[in-house]
């Protein structure tokens, strides 16, 4: 009888031991009930074409603006990545310096014609705008505090809703202002309908860097070279 109380309070002693180094071993879950799953992703950066021919003259400060409104799925089984889906506008301004955009002119070519040796604007740029959809694969290394390492890697697609150049400031070949005034013209006939981008964020906090890469050319297959708009700068984020 003794020998039967030893062994069931042996027992009874390696189950609570084990059991407490189960407990110890496990990891605490991470509680996301305070954060929010969606959220406002703002993206303020420096563009620029790849791939442009010796004939464009670039200039100025081209950029880029985009404002998304994303929603977040955290993976049940590693809280820390996450997927990220929204929806918003992008827009890009392309500078050129002392180039005529023949925006709404005909033939099957976009035209890019240098005109400093006549009267020209002294700036002209070319603005597309594009309603689109992003996703990101993400890595929060805090996903309760939201601070730390945040990394985002992903594509968005974009279709194309406005094209215009708006060249300003009448200039004669001296660079002599002759009339200040704004021409505006609207056309997307050369431009990609649809856009499709590589994109990257890294950072710390509500703040990181961004860089996104155009897959698909800017413009129509034999419309014009075949540019790519490559855009980097500060993107201001919840997650």
């Amino acid at each position: 009888m003794k020998k039967i109380i030893y062994l069931s309070l042996t027992l009874l002693l390696c189950t609570t031991v084990f059991g407490q180094d189960n407990a110890t071993n496990k990891k605490p879950k991470i509680d996301l009930s305070g954060r929010p799953n969606d959220h406002l992703m703002i993206q303020f950066g420096y563009a620029q074409w790849t791939g442009v021919p010796d004939t464009i003259a670039m200039g100025g400060f081209s950029k880029t603006i985009n404002v998304y409104v994303m929603m977040d799925f955290p993976f049940k089984n590693n809280p820390k990545l996450s997927v990220g889906v929204g929806a918003g506008l992008g827009s890009d301004h392309i500078m050129f310096s002392k180039m005529n955009i023949g925006l709404k002119e005909g033939g099957n070519k976009l035209p890019f014609t240098n005109v400093r040796d006549t009267n020209h604007f002294k700036k002209t740029k070319l603005a597309t705008n594009y309603v689109e959809a992003p996703i990101e694969l993400r890595y929060s290394a805090n996903p309760q505090t939201g601070k730390g390492l945040k990394v985002a890697l992903g594509i968005k697609v974009g279709q194309l809703v406005n094209v215009h150049t708006r060249s300003a400031k009448l200039q004669n070949r001296n660079e002599n202002l002759i009339n200040d005034y704004v021409v505006k013209e609207s056309s997307s006939r050369f431009i990609n309908g649809t856009r499709l981008s590589g994109t990257l964020r890294v950072g710390v906090g509500r703040f990181t860097l961004f860089s996104s890469y155009q897959l698909t050319p800017v413009l129509r297959d034999g419309f014009g070279p075949a540019v790519r708009t490559l855009s980097t700068g500060i993107a201001i984020s919840g997650l």
